[in-house]
């Protein structure tokens, strides 16, 4: 038979990202102080602000080490000092200059902020409980509303994946962000992708105001023995 009669074949290929899209790996911040009743986190614009903990610096650092030969055109933090902290080893190492990214930043908790979060959902407050059952924030009183805090996590993801189209950016983040992202993205349920373990990496690829998941939770490159609180 001669070669030009060969039967065309089409095989499978790796995937590849759309000319123009930029992929976004959400990083969620390392694990961060302990909340206590006798020292609430420090406020900054109504947020609490805790620093890392130990094993959260443990965490940046592997994250680092995970991300080092990664190509970033940029890498991007909030103004809640849990993500800067993170992102400040991989920063050293790939000298670039961590930019804040405001819209990002954690939902706000209203009257729960400061730590008091941690201690309803470890009492199983009925109030805690309403907010799983009906996958809403602003059960909790005086905390953002949902459709507030989709409408800012989208605004702000529309804006970073603009100025880097056909790149890659690096955001870290906070688990409530990277769950809004990640349901919007995928179409799930609000709180579906709540949950992201301190220090994992999730993946989207961004093009115009399309999203698609490449990746959620990513955590080979931590250490297990460490638990990972809710938020």
């Amino acid at each position: 038979m001669d070669e030009r009669d060969e039967p065309t074949e089409y095989r499978q290929t790796p995937y590849k990202a759309p000319d123009g899209a930029t992929e976004v790996l959400l990083i969620r911040h390392g694990a961060s102080a302990p909340a206590r009743p006798d020292r609430p986190f420090p406020l900054v614009d109504g947020h609490g602000d805790p620093e890392l903990a130990p094993e959260g610096r443990e965490q940046a650092e592997r994250v680092a080490e995970r991300l080092a030969d990664e190509r970033l055109d940029a890498i991007y933090v909030t103004p809640l000092r849990r993500t800067s902290e993170t992102a400040a080893p991989l920063a050293r190492r790939l000298g670039l200059e961590p930019r804040v990214e405001r819209d990002l930043r954690e939902v706000h908790l209203g009257e729960w902020e400061g730590g008091l979060f941690r201690k309803m959902v470890a009492d199983d407050d009925p109030v805690a409980q309403r907010m799983f059952a009906e996958e809403r924030w602003d059960v909790i009183p005086g905390a953002e509303k949902n459709e507030a805090f989709a409408a800012r996590v989208e605004e702000g993801l529309v804006r970073l994946a603009a100025a880097h189209a056909g790149g890659r950016i690096a955001v870290f983040t906070h688990g409530g962000v990277i769950a809004q992202a990640l349901a919007a993205a995928t179409g799930a349920r609000p709180f579906a992708f709540l949950g992201a373990d301190n220090g994992s990496i999730s993946r989207l690829v961004r093009l115009g105001g399309l999203s698609s998941l490449r990746g959620f939770n990513e955590v080979s490159h931590l250490d297990w023995s460490v638990p990972a609180p809710l938020t």
